[in-house]
């Protein structure tokens, strides 16, 4: 095993790996956007659109695609990596595939359908559905004619029978489907271009730019395989029979971690950086699993990661020193802080100049930061 690694090493790599240290109003474009290759989120307000900005890509955030894939959540790539994308999202085995649909694999295990299967189903289908823009509903009505009765349920909410929420979803950009940006409910259409191809388990045939365990290490490392399982909704005997070769142990707060070999340096030599970022709520940054290293404080986690309505983070150079939460009204913003300990009077200018930011990028007036307890 490697020397220690300490906690303000691992959050200046992490920082670096994110691009947080680049001026968040810089001209890099989406293919200097490392991040893109894991997939940035879009969930929330401002979304995967304020992630790429505070990364300093300038880029319309349209130019990408949209797709749902980790834990069935909508995600922006470069629309060129999609079929590498489709590959790296696979599941790695029948089990992988069960763990990642939940409830749904009850019904079909119990009618004796393999879950690779049922989504080879689910997937074929829905290419066939799909041969013009279909909003989710209607997608959903279709689906529950061509499909048999393990596949669906009774849903309370809608008070309707349809399909399983994650095999809908994981399934789709195995059919060649991605979302419209900016579209609610989401509409489904056909990626240009799109070859068919089975429904595998194809994860670990991953080009190893797009590999996700891999993608999990160059992001979030020092990691372990129950951090990647957990990120991935995967069974973590599935993670670890797919483990990095090239993985290296090292040691972090006395817990055997690993990191990518070839990050090792950036892991140890990675410089500390100054920035102040507001980040979104499902920024990339804090989609770590790792909580506690990120926020050693129980409590603290509790705030940063609420069952419901999370807060924006305010980040300085990797450590979360507050919580944001926007306050909208008409064409004026109202930025609510939190911060965490006493914050200096350049501390306060920093996150004043980074609500400007938002403001303008949303395309209001900011007029006011008030801080709330």
């Amino acid at each position: 095993m490697s020397s220690a690694t300490s906690l303000t090493q691992v959050a200046n790599f992490r920082w670096h790996r994110h691009q947080l240290d680049r001026a968040a109003a810089g001209d890099a474009d989406h293919s200097d956007c490392s991040i893109l290759d894991l997939g940035i989120q879009n969930t929330g307000p401002d979304g995967a659109a304020w992630a790429l900005r505070i990364r300093g890509v300038r880029g319309d955030v349209t130019e990408l695609a949209l797709a749902w894939t980790l834990r069935g959540a909508p995600h922006y790539y470069r629309r060129g990596d999609l079929p590498a994308i489709a590959v790296a999202t696979s599941p790695f085995s029948e089990a992988d595939a069960a763990k990642r649909i939940y409830d749904a694999n009850r019904p079909l295990k119990a009618a004796g359908i393999p879950t690779l299967s049922a989504l080879q189903t689910v997937a074929t289908a829905m290419r066939d559905i799909v041969s013009k823009p279909t909003v989710k509903g209607e997608m959903s009505a279709q689906l529950t004619t061509r499909v048999t009765e393990p596949f669906l349920r009774f849903c309370r909410p809608c008070n309707a029978t349809h399909l399983y929420e994650m095999p809908f979803r994981l399934a789709a950009l195995q059919a060649g489907l991605e979302l419209q940006p900016g579209t609610s409910p989401p509409m489904l259409e056909r990626i240009p271009g799109w070859r068919r191809r089975p429904y595998t388990a194809s994860g670990s045939d991953a080009d190893p730019r797009f590999d996700v365990i891999r993608g999990y290490l160059r992001f979030y490392g020092p990691a372990t395989p129950a951090h990647v399982a957990s990120f991935l909704d995967a069974p973590v005997k599935d993670v670890k029979a797919h483990w990095p070769v090239d993985a290296e142990e090292i040691e972090v707060n006395g817990e055997k971690r690993w990191i990518l070999e070839q990050d090792r340096e950036d892991l140890l030599g990675s410089p500390s950086d100054s920035s102040t970022r507001l980040l979104g709520p499902f920024d990339p940054y804090v989609q770590l699993k790792d909580r506690e290293t990120l926020v050693p404080d129980p409590a603290a986690q509790k705030t940063v990661w609420p069952t419901l309505g999370r807060p924006g983070t305010v980040v300085v150079g990797g450590t979360i020193t507050g919580l944001w939460r926007p306050r909208a009204s008409g064409k004026k913003l109202k930025v609510a802080i939190t911060p965490w300990g006493t914050w200096s009077r350049s501390a306060r200018a920093a996150v004043a100049e980074q609500a400007e930011i938002l403001a303008e990028f949303r395309g209001v007036e900011l007029s006011e930061l008030v801080e709330v307890s």
